[in-house]
Parts: C-alpha cells; sequence; structure tokens
C-alpha cells in the first residue's frame, strides 16, 4: 500500500490503491466485530450514568453533547470528538472511551456533529468550535467547570487538532488523526466530503500556523501508512516549532484497537491525556 506523502508516490498510485490507502475498515478484517463490542459498551455505560445526555449545544439534531461530570466540578475534562471520516458513526457509540479517565476522576463530555454531506467540512468544525463555546459557558451548570483537554479519534483526531487553539482548550490528545486533507480529494471519501481548495488550505492541521499548546499525537504502529504518514509528519512539524506534546506510537495497535487503551485508567492513552494536561498547568 503506497503513501500519500512523498507526492511523486502518490501520483503512481491507482485509483484503488488510493482508495485502500485511508480504507481502515478494509485494512482490519475485525473491524466489524470490534466496533460491535464498543457500541454494546458504549449502551452500557450510557445506561449506567444516564443524568447527562442529549444536551443541546445547537438547534440541529446532531448538535448534543453527552456529559460525565465527575464529583469535583473543578476536575478536568477530556471532549473527545467520534470519528468515522466526518460521515458515518456518532457520539453515542463511543462513550465506552469516556471510562477510562472517568473513573479516574476527570468529567468527559462527548460532542457530536452533523455528517457530510448532510454538512460541509467547514460547517462541522463550526460545530465542534459550538460545543467548545458552550462547554465554557454552560459547562458549569453541568458540573463542568475544570480545565479542558480536547481529543478524538480519527476524523475526530482531526478536529481535535484544529481546535486546539480554542481558548477554552488547555491541551490535546489526536488518535490516528487525518492532519492534511488534500489527498482525500482523489479517494472515495470526497463523494460525501466534496472538499475545496479552500477547506483543504484552511482545515488541514498540516498547512496551518502551529499553536503552541500541548499536543500529544498517537497512532498505531498497525495503522494505514497514510496515518502513520500524518503522525509523524505532524509532531515533526510541531517540534519544529518548539510546540510541546509526544509523538505516542502505541505499539501492535491498529486503528480500531488503539482506543482501548483510552478506556482504561492505566491504559497508554489515558496517561498521555493526564500528562499532557499536566504540561499546560
Amino acid at each position: 500500500m503506497g503513501t500519500p506523502a512523498p507526492q511523486q508516490i502518490w501520483g503512481t498510485l491507482s485509483q484503488a490503491e488510493r482508495d485502500d490507502a485511508y480504507n481502515n475498515t478494509k485494512a482490519v478484517a475485525n473491524s466489524a466485530d470490534i466496533a460491535a463490542a464498543r457500541d454494546a459498551a458504549s449502551a452500557a455505560f450510557r445506561a449506567r450514568l444516564p443524568q447527562h445526555l442529549d444536551v443541546a449545544y445547537g438547534p440541529a439534531p446532531r448538535q448534543k453533547l453527552d456529559l460525565f461530570p465527575a464529583a469535583d466540578a473543578g476536575a478536568p475534562c477530556l471532549v473527545f470528538i467520534h470519528g468515522g471520516y466526518w460521515q458515518r458513526n456518532a457520539r453515542e457509540l463511543f462513550a465506552t472511551y469516556a471510562e477510562g479517565l472517568a473513573a479516574a476522576g476527570w468529567s468527559v463530555a462527548l460532542p457530536g456533529y452533523t455528517l457530510a454531506p448532510e454538512a460541509r467540512l467547514t460547517d462541522i468544525v463550526a460545530e465542534i468550535g459550538a460545543a467548545l463555546d458552550w462547554l465554557k459557558g454552560s459547562g458549569p451548570a453541568h458540573g463542568i467547570a475544570g480545565p479542558l483537554v480536547i481529543s478524538g479519534w480519527s476524523a475526530g483526531g482531526h478536529l481535535a487538532a484544529f481546535h486546539l487553539g480554542h481558548p477554552a482548550v488547555a491541551a490535546g490528545l489526536a488518535i490516528s488523526g487525518i492532519y492534511e486533507l488534500g489527498p482525500l480529494r482523489d479517494t472515495y471519501l470526497n463523494t460525501a466530503l466534496r472538499l475545496t481548495d479552500e477547506e483543504i488550505a484552511t482545515l488541514s492541521p498540516l498547512r496551518l500556523p502551529v499553536v503552541n499548546k500541548p499536543l500529544a499525537i498517537a497512532y498505531g504502529t498497525r495503522e494505514v501508512p497514510a496515518l502513520i504518514h500524518d503522525a509523524r509528519t505532524f509532531h515533526a512539524l510541531r517540534a519544529g516549532a518548539h510546540a510541546p506534546g509526544p509523538l505516542v506510537p502505541v505499539a501492535g495497535a491498529d486503528h480500531f484497537t488503539i482506543l482501548a487503551s483510552l478506556s482504561q485508567p492505566d491504559g497508554l492513552l489515558a496517561r498521555a491525556a493526564r500528562s499532557i494536561l499536566a504540561d499546560a498547568l
């Protein structure tokens, strides 16, 4: 499988090879089983803590948050954004990944967002910004008043990296993200995304000024090469600008199993979230 960089390599790939370069589901044979177990665990977790679910931060149907406030309103809060290439999945399916940090005394907030093609990526980015605005202004009324650590997986990793500069955010943990959008226009993903030149230029974290806040960038060592390349390149860009935050390779993890270490209080990604916040304070 080829990678999208350097560009001359990307240019030699067939359409099928370009599609495969970003097809995580195809790359992980048991991805459907992993997703089914995730969905069941998330439903059970939400059923145990139903007090602050489906809280609206905007008027659209998917502009809602699931909130899991800690006993201490001043505790840190992980804001976890789901993935699905901006066109699949929902916040409700990812509640299980709140369990690790919730058990460690953190609050967790999971924002939803309108999916493509109903929304353009520009609109999706704006919705996450609106969710962060809501958490800053209205979070304390729901028991969330501590520092926000923005995180997300896959497309959510992109959205987390993009919003690191939001004034409400103290630090970030981007997991298996896409930080250069240009190659996606040459793949099956663009049928729904319909990316424009302006969106690629203004929404790709690798093309934007470096935000000087702590950001941990995680990837699985068994991910598709395109995502490994993006993670390493984004970290190198930030390191070159002396921006704080480690590169976190998760040994043996693929695009779907990487999140398991967020579900346990002592998991690698849960520890990375605590560490990156410590760097910010």
